[in-house]
Formats: structure tokens, C-alpha cells, sequence
């Protein structure tokens, strides 16, 4: 579920502001593990998504006193994370639009030979489709279903239209399934 405490996000960043080191980190903390998830989204590689979610902190402390508390923290924050993604990806001009997503991202592992997957081999599975669709459609994906996120406030974060967003949780649904049936075979059901 998406962190959604206004309150305590506005008095942090207002403390910010005010030039408190030790605010930020706390914003920092609270912030980091889901924004690296949502970097990760787009980049598809850790080591890259990191350097990503340090220059978006970057921005965040520089741009504090831009923030004028009409919309979540969260969703200002997710968005500079989400934009300098996006541009990191373009100066690598790695970021291609298609219309089907890279089968070759992630190398297929053997099948594990159970019968069911074991709840700890689920979350890897998930984690090596996630890698295999369009950076747009990991995103939203995460974003809704994992974050909790609705697609207004999807919308707001990363700024894409409302019928992008709706295709791509659409299509994103059918490309993860896609590549767990490729991934696990007859297996799928067990993690569906």
C-alpha cells in the first residue's frame, strides 16, 4: 500500500524548508525503498535505478521549497523519480517503444520441479516477469497494484493520460502473464 500520511510528509518537508538536515532524511528513509522499486520499474537494472533515486533526492531537497502542498508528497516525489528515470533512460538510449515486450531481459531459470511453487521462489518469478515488460507497463502495474495507488493518482505521478495509463495496466496484465506461463509453464496457476 502507497505511505499516505499528509500530516507528518508536510511537516517534514516544511521542516526541510527551514534547512533541517535530519527532516530530510527521515523523508529520505520513509521514501526509499518504494521509490528505488518504482526507479527499478523503468530502468530494469538495481545498480542504475540506485543512481537514479540519488539524483531524485537531489532534485527533492533542491526543489523543497517549490513544494506547495497541493498534492501529496508521495505522489511530488514519485513523480521527479519517475521523470528522472525516464530521462536516464533516453540518455541511454536504451528506451525503445513497442509494441510487445523484451523477451530477453531476464534469463529463464530451469522450472522448478515441484508440483507448487514455494511462497519465497514466488516473489522471484514475479520479480523476473516484472523485468521482461515495457518500462510504462512495469510502472503502472506497480504502481496500482502494488502501491495502491488509483489511476488519478497514477496519473498525477507519472503524467501520463488516463486512457495510457488504463491500456497499459491492461496490456501489462497480459504481457506478466505472458512471461509467468513462459517462466513456469503449467506451474503459472499456483501463482495466480
Amino acid at each position: 500500500m502507497a505511505i499516505r500520511d499528509n500530516n507528518t510528509d508536510a511537516k517534514l518537508i516544511d521542516r526541510v524548508k527551514q534547512g533541517d538536515d535530519g527532516a530530510f532524511v527521515d523523508l529520505v528513509n520513509k521514501y526509499k525503498d518504494l521509490s528505488l522499486s518504482l526507479a527499478h520499474s523503468i530502468m530494469k537494472d538495481r545498480d542504475k535505478a540506485e543512481d537514479v533515486l540519488q539524483d531524485a533526492f537531489v532534485k527533492v531537497y533542491e526543489k523543497a521549497g517549490s513544494f506547495k502542498h497541493q498534492s501529496a508528497f508521495s505522489s511530488w516525489l514519485y513523480r521527479i523519480v519517475v521523470n528522472t528515470a525516464y530521462n536516464a533512460l533516453k540518455k541511454e538510449k536504451k528506451y525503445r517503444e513497442t509494441e510487445h515486450f523484451n523477451q530477453e531481459t531476464t534469463n529463464i531459470e530451469e522450472r522448478p520441479e515441484t508440483d507448487t511453487i514455494r511462497e519465497d521462489d514466488q516473489k522471484k518469478y514475479i520479480v523476473m516477469a516484472m523485468e521482461r515488460l515495457r518500462p510504462d507497463e512495469a510502472l503502472v502495474l506497480r504502481l496500482h497494484y502494488l502501491c495502491g495507488h488509483t489511476i488519478t493518482e497514477i496519473q498525477e505521478i507519472t503524467g501520463f493520460g488516463i486512457s495510457k495509463i488504463k491500456v497499459d495496466l491492461h496490456r501489462g496484465r497480459g504481457h506478466m502473464e505472458e512471461a509467468l506461463e513462459d517462466l513456469l509453464g503449467d506451474q503459472v496457476k499456483d501463482l495466480l
